[in-house]
């Protein structure tokens, strides 16, 4: 055993022990899409008095974390993003209003003297004469307002019990909720005062209320004056006497007082973990909130599971079929690549995501295809030079490097476009395959190549060489081999296919149009699952009947009923759910109709998902999309420039782009949307197709190297095509058992992404070879090649890079 292959074997157990000790003790992070809950991300805004600056965002996060812990949300998350951005994450909340209500309520707290009525001449002039009860029955909701008797130094407002009360004058505020120490929700049955909010204050706070409550005292009974009103967010909400019991000028001392108004056990909660957690520096919006129910995130899981479990026996078999012992050990490689990316995407931290999850099971495919590529190259070295087992193993790894190397820092390149431009699971599927490429090189390049160097050494295996894989070229091989077809003799002819699907493909855009998601129009997209299935002409009338004749509705054949609509509050949305449980309900009873002893049940809808994007945030978003495609293109002409000569690269890219508008147009064809997800797919594709590009042209330059006999250039392209189609097949074979497990098992929420993937790979196959290389055939003889520079003779075979 060669000292390089010591250094592997060691590099391999370590790193392996160590994914496994991080498997089995560090529990990965999953995201709300997979374990249900509620994402809300809110946006600074100005203020007339402060600028939603980065330092008020800071701010801002450290009250809201406050709120939340109040909450009591288990494991919550919140970060900032961005200069005025702010993520929350909340695990198991399944109703967002109240937590949208409770992080978004700005909580400018204050305590004000009562002048007089709003109607009253003077400071101290008594209002009706009867005394003002020290708890209403109902709080305002109306805005402060401007009154022909108020003074410029005094505001005016409807007092707690709303339009049915009175307004009253008030002086500017004596304390806010800075000087408050702490509140609590309390309630008190014996005196009927019920749900109350006890507040404490604190430092110079303790005095201010003593001297506030003090001269409140000398008023008489009955007057106006004698009340304190507490305001909130400009907002009434309570405004009692002080008792009888309280001495001018001498006020409650202590500290503490009450904060009355008929309150509910949740509204005292509410309003006591406002005060707790402070006011906001500066107002915030909600420009996105989605809702994932605990049912979604689990059956999700176990779909993507089944899939991948199902996608990646499939493949296991198919190169154990094709290579047979170094498939054998190729397939357990895989496992081990397992290992390692579930390791590393635990290790960082890293939320996995449905888009994620997907995303780790797609990379099996790349593994999958840096494992084909040495093989088959270990095959052309035995069969080309007669060389032993082990030394075309070595050749086959040594040779295929650079075509892996490419073919994998491309899709890197994709997804760092999707880590850095794209947001949520979009971004989260961008880290894992990043993380899932990487890991897929170590399995291929070193585990491999450790079991596989560890196999043929053995005299068992040696003598049986058809036992390996590699000692016969494959039937694939074999008959192209024995026909040798000329493929580019009719490129121009390739051409013009390829320019009729994207005609079909830019009909599908122009005259069904793009259906985008919600995510990039803006709006609210809320999806049930129903007991029984709801008509969609029946939701439609009811939900036209409920103020919102725009909404569309989609059904599908398992129940599930799909509401988007343009943006809607949170009390709006509760008019969509009511909305639909109605109709869930009555669909019920029509089906139990004439079944006996079943009619008693009532039907239930129950939402699984709900996803709120505000106008800023879909053109944020839309306009993120569109960067990324071009920075993905861009990226790709950039590297591959400087790769390759130019003509290939120029090639490749017009074939990225000739597989982006094929596959769009598809969509567009079949009426899917066009989202995030959607997206990712897309991107994935760009990687996928000038991968395969890559390993044609990869061969087309390690040819001209060695091109004594100045073979043509289109003939070259030829045997580089034909040479690399067993690769381009076995790859296409094991990715599809991956994907079409995907679409067939990954349930709903996988099935547009898993389609998308299975069509970017079929164009892309087509397009690597009767696309970019008869376009790069065409260039080449258009412009006259660069002057050579003499080389040393390089053996046939070997890597140029």
């Amino acid at each position: 055993m060669t000292r390089a292959i010591r250094v592997r074997a060691f590099f391999a157990l370590t790193v392996l022990a160590l994914s496994l000790y991080i498997t089995l003790t560090v529990p990965v992070r999953l995201g709300l899409d997979l374990r249900g809950g509620t994402q809300i991300v809110l946006e600074t805004r100005d203020s007339p008095t402060a600028e939603a600056d980065s330092t008020a965002t800071d701010r801002t996060v450290e009250v809201l974390r406050r709120r939340i812990d109040a909450l009591g949300v288990s494991e919550p998350t919140i970060a900032r993003s961005g200069d005025n951005r702010i993520i929350v994450e909340l695990p198991g909340v399944q109703d967002p209003r109240e937590a949208a209500d409770v992080l978004g309520r700005t909580a400018q707290l204050a305590f004000h003297p009562v002048l007089g009525t709003a109607d009253s001449p003077t400071d101290t002039t008594a209002g009706s004469g009867e005394a003002a009860p020290e708890t209403q029955t109902e709080r305002p909701s109306e805005q402060p307002s401007t009154r022909p008797s108020a003074r410029p130094s005094e505001l005016v407002l409807p007092d707690e019990s709303g339009d049915a009360g009175e307004s009253v004058r008030l002086g500017p505020s004596v304390l806010t909720g800075a000087d408050v120490d702490s509140a609590e929700a309390r309630i008190d049955q014996q005196s009927g005062i019920g749900w109350y909010v006890g507040v404490d204050f604190k430092g110079a706070g303790s005095d201010a209320w003593a001297e506030l409550t003090g001269a409140a005292a000398c008023h008489p009974a009955g007057d106006p004056a004698r009340r304190v009103a507490i305001v909130l967010d400009g907002k009434v909400i309570s405004s009692p006497q002080v008792t009888s019991t309280v001495a001018c000028r001498t006020g409650i001392a202590g500290g503490s007082t009450q904060i009355t108004g008929s309150f509910s056990r949740d509204e005292a909660r509410e309003l006591g973990l406002l005060i707790n957690g402070g006011a906001l520096p500066v107002p915030v919006e909600t420009v996105e909130q989605r809702t994932v129910g605990p049912t979604l995130g689990a059956a999700a899981i176990e779909a993507s599971a089944r899939a991948a479990l199902i996608g990646t026996a499939l493949t296991s078999l198919f190169i154990i079929g094709v290579y047979r012992l170094l498939g054998a050990l190729a397939a357990l490689a895989l496992a081990c690549y397992g290992v390692i990316s579930y390791a590393a995407l635990a290790a960082l931290g890293a939320t996995l995501t449905l888009p994620g999850l997907a995303g780790f099971v797609l990379a099996i495919g790349m593994a999958v295809d840096a494992n084909v590529l040495v093989f088959e190259r270990a095959r052309e070295e035995y069969a080309a030079r007669d060389k032993g087992l082990r030394s075309a193993l070595t050749a086959g790894f040594r040779n295929a490097f650079s075509a892996i190397a490419d073919s994998n820092i491309t899709t890197l390149i994709a997804a760092g476009l999707l880590f850095f431009l794209a947001s949520g699971p979009v971004r989260g599927f961008g880290v894992t395959l990043g993380i899932g490429v990487l890991a897929s090189m170590v399995s291929a390049l070193v585990v491999t190549r450790v079991l596989a160097d560890y196999a043929v050494a053995r005299r068992s295996v040696r003598r049986r060489p058809r036992l390996t894989g590699i000692a016969d070229t494959g039937k694939v091989r074999d008959w192209l081999g024995r026909r040798e077809p000329d493929l580019m003799r009719r490129g121009r002819a390739w051409l013009a296919a390829s320019a009729v699907a994207l005609v079909l493909a830019t009909a599908g855009i122009a005259v069904r149009g793009l259906d985008f998601g919600v995510e990039f129009t803006g709006g609210r997209l809320m999806e049930y699952a129903t007991s029984a299935p709801v008509d969609a002409d029946r939701a439609r009338d009811a939900l036209a009947d409920a103020g919102m004749p725009r909404a569309v509705v989609q059904t599908s054949g398992d129940g599930d009923l799909t509401v988007r609509t343009e943006q809607l509050s949170n009390a709006e949305a509760s008019k969509v759910d009511k909305a639909v449980g109605d109709l869930a309900d009555q669909a019920h009873h029509d089906g139990q109709d004439g079944q006996d002893g079943q009619n008693g049940q009532a039907g239930h809808a129950e939402k699984i998902r709900d996803e709120l994007i505000g106008p800023s945030m879909g053109d944020e978003l839309r306009r993120g999309a569109l960067i990324a495609l071009a920075s993905a293109l861009a990226a790709q002409l950039l590297y591959l420039a400087v790769r390759f000569r130019w003509t290939l690269g120029v090639s490749a890219v017009a074939a990225m782009a000739h597989d982006t508008l094929i596959l769009i147009g598809v969509f567009a064809w079949l009426g899917k949307p066009i989202d995030g997800v959607f997206l990712a797919a897309l991107l994935t594709v760009i990687g996928y197709s000038v991968n395969d590009s890559v390993v044609v042209f990869d061969r087309i330059r390690e040819l001209s190297a060695g091109n004594r006999k100045k073979t043509p250039f289109a003939a070259l392209a030829n045997t580089a095509i034909l040479q690399t189609l067993p690769r381009t097949v076995n790859t296409g074979m094991g990715a599809v058992f991956i994907l079409a497990s995907l679409t067939l098992l990954g349930g709903d929420s996988l099935t547009d992404f898993a389609l998308a993937l299975l069509i970017g790979i079929v164009v892309g196959t087509y397009s690597s070879m009767f696309t970019a290389t008869p376009l790069a055939i065409e260039l080449h003889a258009r412009n006259a090649p660069p002057p050579s520079t003499k080389r040393p003779s390089t053996p046939r075979g070997a890597a140029v890079v």
